[in-house]
C-alpha cells in the first residue's frame, strides 16, 4: 500500500506516544447536573485532550465526525488555515491515530473535507484505519454556482466531501429503510386484448400473463381477501427486472411505481388486476424466457426494505443559511445541524457517544444533545466559550433553530465544561502533585490494558482483572496509612492484607512505588511487582 511522505514524518509519527497524559480539569456543570455528567466539552489543544481522554474513553466512542482545517491558505475570523502542506499533515496523523484508538471496535470515522489536501487525507487514513476499511465518500453540495458571481473566478467550488472509515468489520450503518403499503398501489390492470395461462409454479396455481394489450386504470377499491397471485412471463420480463415490465408494449412508458407480481380483484372485474412493485430475485436456475417469483401475498401488506446509503446529499441551502443557527454567529467553515443529523442517524444510535475534536461552533454537541447521543467536544480556541457555552446553554433551555422541530426537541439535560490540568508526569518524570489516586489509577489501567478503566471512583487499591490478571495500585494513603509514602510500599504486611481483603488466584500485577519482598519470593507467589510508571519522590524513591 503506498505511504505518504514528508519532511518530519517520522517526528509526526512519535508524537501520539510522545505527548504527555493530562488531567481533565473541572471547571462548571451547565444544566441538569447528573446528566450532564455524560457530555463534556474541554477547551484546550486536542492533541493532548484526545491523549488524556484515552483512559477514560478509549475504544467507547460510537462516531467520530471531525471538520478540520481545510488548508484553504485563508485565514478567518476564528481561526487560521494557512499551513504550510508538510505542517498541515503532521498536524493531522497524530490526532487520528489517537480518535481510531477511541473508537469502539463498531465505530465509525467521518471527516469532512474538500478537495485542496483530501487525496492526501485519503491515503493517510487509508493508513491508519487499514485500506478494507474504507466504506465510502460522501459528496455534499454546498453551495450553488449561480449564487457566486465573481468575475475573476474560473472555477467554482460547490462540492465538499466526508471521508467515511469503519474500525472493523463489526462497524455496521444504520441504512434507510423503505416502508409501504397496500394504500399505495391502488392500480388496476385493465385487459383489452391478453393473452395469459394458468400454470403451477411452487406448488401454486398462477396466471401468467404474455404479450397483450393492457391499460393501467386508478381506483380506491384497495386490496382484499379475494386477491390471487399472478405472475408474469419472462419472455415479456425481457430479462430485466420489474422496473421496465410491460415496457415495450404499455405505449413505451415505464409507470412510475413499476409493475411487478399481479394480482386480481374478483369484485372490481374479471378484467382489471391489481399490481405490486417486484424486485424479487430470479429463480434459482432460471434462464432467458422462464419466470420470476413474485411477492408473496401476506407480506405485501407491510414492506421493509434496506436501502443503499446515498453517496450526494444538496445541503447547499443548509449551507447556506446557517450563519446564525443555534443563536451564534460563525462565519467560514459552520455546519448545518440538519448535515450534522444525517451523518449521525446512520453512523450512530440514542445513547452513543459522539466525539469531535474540531468543534468550531458547536453544531455536532449541539445536534448531539438534541438528538439523545452523548458527546465530547474539542476546542483550542476562545469560541469554545464565546460560541459553544452559550450554544449549548441555549440548547438545554430549547433552542428552536436547527433541527430542534424536526426532532422534537424542547429542551433539557446538560453537560460539563473542562479545561486541561496539569500533565500526569512532568518533564523530569516525576508524578505531579494535583495526581490524585483516581487519575493514577486511570493511566496506569490503560497503559497496562489499553481498556478505560470501568470506574473512576476506586477507593481500593484493587483495580479489577483484565485477561485473567489482577491489578493492584499502592498510591496516595490508599491503604489508609497516612504517613509519608504510606502505603505505596510492597511489604510482607502489605500483601497479608490484599491477600486477605482481595485474593485472587491467578497472576498478579501490583504497581507501586517500591517493594521490600525479593524478586523470588514475588515469583514463587505468580506476582509481578511494577514500579510506578515514573518514582513518586524523586531519584529517592529507589534508595530505601
Amino acid at each position: 500500500m503506498p505511504l505518504l511522505d514528508w519532511v518530519n514524518r517520522n517526528q509526526a509519527e512519535e508524537t501520539a506516544d510522545q505527548v504527555p497524559y493530562h488531567l481533565l480539569k473541572f471547571e462548571q456543570s451547565y444544566g441538569d447536573v447528573d446528566k450532564a455528567k455524560e457530555n463534556l466539552i474541554i477547551q484546550g489543544d486536542n492533541l493532548q485532550a484526545l491523549k488524556a481522554l484515552l483512559p477514560l474513553y478509549g475504544g467507547q466512542i460510537k462516531c467520530v465526525f471531525i471538520d478540520p482545517p481545510y488548508n484553504t491558505q485563508n485565514a478567518f475570523e476564528h481561526y487560521d488555515d494557512k499551513l504550510e502542506h508538510s505542517q498541515w499533515l503532521s498536524l493531522l496523523y497524530p490526532r487520528l491515530v489517537l480518535l481510531h484508538q477511541l473508537l469502539s471496535q463498531d465505530g465509525f470515522m467521518c471527516v469532512h473535507i474538500d478537495d485542496k489536501e483530501g487525496s492526501y487525507l485519503k491515503v493517510m487514513l487509508d493508513e491508519i484505519f487499514g485500506r478494507q476499511n474504507y466504506q465510502n465518500t460522501i459528496y455534499t453540495q454546498v453551495r450553488y454556482a449561480e449564487k457566486t458571481l465573481k468575475e475573476d473566478m474560473a472555477y467554482h467550488k460547490q462540492i465538499e466531501y466526508l471521508l467515511i472509515y469503519r474500525k472493523s468489520h463489526l462497524s455496521k450503518p444504520n441504512r434507510p429503510q423503505l416502508s409501504s403499503n397496500n394504500d399505495k398501489f391502488c392500480y388496476s390492470i385493465k385487459t383489452i386484448s391478453a393473452a395469459s395461462e394458468t400454470i403451477m409454479m411452487g406448488g401454486k396455481q398462477v396466471e401468467v400473463f404474455k404479450k397483450g394489450d393492457y391499460k393501467i386504470i386508478k381506483h380506491d377499491k384497495g386490496f382484499n381477501e379475494g386477491l390471487k397471485e399472478i405472475w408474469a412471463s419472462g419472455t415479456i420480463l425481457d430479462g430485466n427486472s420489474s422496473g421496465r415490465f410491460f415496457r415495450d408494449y404499455l405505449t413505451g412508458r415505464v409507470e412510475e411505481d413499476g409493475l411487478g407480481a399481479l394480482y386480481r380483484v374478483p369484485n372490481i372485474g374479471d378484467d382489471m388486476y391489481e399490481y405490486r412493485y417486484f424486485t424479487g430475485p430470479k429463480r434459482a436456475g432460471a434462464t432467458k424466457g422462464k419466470y420470476y417469483q413474485g411477492i408473496p401475498l401476506e407480506k405485501l401488506d407491510q414492506t421493509h426494505k434496506h436501502v443503499p446509503i446515498p453517496n450526494f446529499y444538496d445541503f447547499a441551502d443548509r449551507f447556506g443559511n446557517c450563519r446564525n443557527e443555534g443563536g451564534v454567529a460563525f462565519r467560514g467553515g459552520k455546519k448545518p445541524e440538519e448535515y450534522i443529523r444525517t451523518i449521525l442517524e446512520i453512523f450512530s444510535n440514542e445513547g452513543d457517544y459522539i466525539l469531535d475534536s474540531f468543534l468550531g461552533s458547536g453544531s455536532t454537541a449541539a445536534s448531539a444533545h438534541k438528538m439523545k447521543r452523548k458527546y465530547i467536544g474539542i476546542e483550542i480556541g476562545e469560541h469554545a466559550t464565546t460560541h459553544v457555552l452559550p450554544r449549548l446553554e441555549s440548547v438545554i433551555n430549547g433552542d428552536n433553530t436547527g433541527i430542534s422541530s424536526d426532532v422534537g426537541w424542547n429542551g433539557g439535560g446538560g453537560f460539563d465544561f473542562y479545561t486541561l490540568g496539569s500533565p500526569v508526569f512532568d518533564e523530569q518524570g516525576f508524578l505531579h502533585s494535583d495526581v490524585k489516586f483516581n487519575d493514577l489509577a486511570s493511566y496506569v489501567w490503560w497503559l497496562e490494558t489499553k481498556t478505560p478503566l470501568q470506574s473512576n471512583k476506586h477507593n481500593t487499591p484493587f483495580l479489577g482483572v483484565y485477561n485473567e490478571v489482577a491489578y493492584y495500585l499502592l498510591y496516595n494513603d490508599v491503604l489508609g496509612d497516612k504517613r509519608p509514602r504510606g502505603g505505596n510500599l510492597l511489604t510482607h504486611k502489605v500483601l497479608k492484607y490484599l491477600d486477605e481483603h482481595y485474593a485472587y488466584e491467578g497472576k498478579r500485577i501490583i504497581i507501586g512505588e517500591a517493594t521490600r519482598i525479593g524478586d523470588s519470593s514475588l515469583e514463587a507467589l505468580n506476582i509481578e511487582f511494577k514500579q510506578i510508571p515514573y518514582a513518586l519522590y524523586g531519584t529517592q524513591a529507589n534508595k530505601d
